[in-house]
């Protein structure tokens, strides 16, 4: 025998700390698997429900640039305007337990798939809410603008994935908790061993709508120009090599008009 006494396994945080059971929210886990995705499925990196006179967005921004087949070598790219590529399509339909805004039932993400020194290096998202039947009304755009090889860092291009969805318990990283409830739970949560109760599978990392950001580094939570302190929107880590192991988190404010967002990205 070792001699060395094993770490009793996770337990439910109510069950270690008590307190901790009003901080649970609901997350719906997305579960990306590769597949052939169609414009009217919620998907990761596939195709979007994109009306024919809405113009496809794209990334015109100077600092952008990617490592190409070198990751080693820095090239940039041509100024000029690079479509940015599909990442999230999410209908209401397939998302339980999460309420959309109202009068909406589909968002969509996208980001430019280069590098931006002047966005924490990595991608610059945008948001849209939309609404299916509004869509669906009027003409559709047949296929998105492709982008070429260069035009892109491969890490930042997700794989075209189906999803399934499940509803979730979703609990904050230590992190993420109060200044105060940190130091008063660190007693409670310490084993014999000296080692840490606090159990990591309360907190599911992973591309996901709502529950607690997936943090790999310090929380970092943005305020609305409101003054509010926006609620977390998305994930999507995991499932997407995003730097070294990093995420993207989405945020918005339900409280002020026009729903206000804002995003944070971190790595290892």
């Amino acid at each position: 025998m070792s001699g060395t006494t094993p770490e009793p396994p996770a337990r439910d945080p109510r069950t270690l700390i008590p307190e901790c059971a009003g901080l649970a929210r609901e997350a719906v886990l997305l579960a990306p698997e590769p597949g052939e995705p169609g414009m009217r499925d919620s998907s990761l990196g596939g195709g979007l429900l994109w009306p024919a006179d809405e113009p496809w967005p794209y990334c015109a921004e100077e600092d952008h640039w990617t490592y190409g087949s070198d990751p080693g070598n820095r090239t940039p790219i041509v100024p000029g305007a690079v479509p940015m590529v599909p990442v999230l399509q999410l209908f209401a339909r397939d998302v339980p337990g999460w309420d959309f805004p109202e009068g909406k039932d589909l968002l969509q993400l996208v980001w430019c798939a280069l590098i931006h020194d002047g966005h924490d290096g990595l991608v610059t998202p945008r948001l849209y809410w939309r609404t299916e039947a509004e869509v669906m009304a009027g003409a559709l755009l047949a296929e998105h603008p492709g982008v070429s090889e260069g035009e892109y860092d491969e890490d930042n291009m997700p794989q075209p994935s189906t999803l399934s969805p499940r509803v979730a318990r979703d609990y904050p990283r230590w992190i993420d908790l109060p200044a105060k409830a940190r130091e008063s739970w660190e007693p409670r949560l310490r084993s014999d061993s000296g080692g840490s109760l606090w159990p990591a599978d309360s907190h599911h990392v992973g591309t996901k709508i709502g529950g607690w950001p997936a943090w790999t580094q310090s929380a970092d939570w943005p305020d609305c120009d409101g003054g509010h302190r926006m609620e977390h929107l998305l994930t999507v880590t995991g499932d997407i090599q995003l730097g070294d192991c990093g995420g993207v988190y989405v945020f918005h404010c339900r409280r002020c008009p026009g729903l206000p967002w804002d995003w944070r990205f971190d790595c290892y």
